[in-house]
């Protein structure tokens, strides 16, 4: 019996060792980089009442976004916002914030143009 405990106690100790397992403790705070990157422009498709459209989204600046939606015609305008709005907060806006029109929408070329801000 005593020589199975000792035995175990040996293995136990020998498992402790003391080499440096590359974990370090500091009080030093983390280093922030100075300037985040700009997010990247971005295109998705966006399912909406049964169609696919295909939404753009720019960043600008400070949370803004210009925001192009393709695929529906020049009396889906009610669409058209809604789709921008969710898409800004689904895609662009922390914490799942609201999206917000900044601009009246328009259609040029085939396309609603607008404007929208995270909030």
């Amino acid at each position: 019996m005593k020589k199975i405990f000792f035995m175990v106690l040996a293995l136990s100790v020998a498992a402790c060792s003391q080499t440096d397992n590359g974990a370090r403790i500091t009080a030093q705070q983390p280093r922030v980089a100075a300037k985040l990157p700009k997010p990247a422009s971005r295109s998705e498709p966006v399912f909406y009442n049964g169609k696919t459209y295909r939404v753009n989204l720019t960043p600008q600046a400070a949370g803004v976004y210009a925001v192009v939606v393709n695929g529906m015609s020049a009396k889906q305008q009610k669409d058209a916002v809604a789709v921008s709005t969710s898409s800004v907060r689904y895609f662009g806006c922390p914490d799942g914030k609201t999206g917000k029109l900044i601009d009246t929408p328009a259609y040029i070329e085939g396309s609603w143009k607008m404007s929208a801000r995270c909030g």
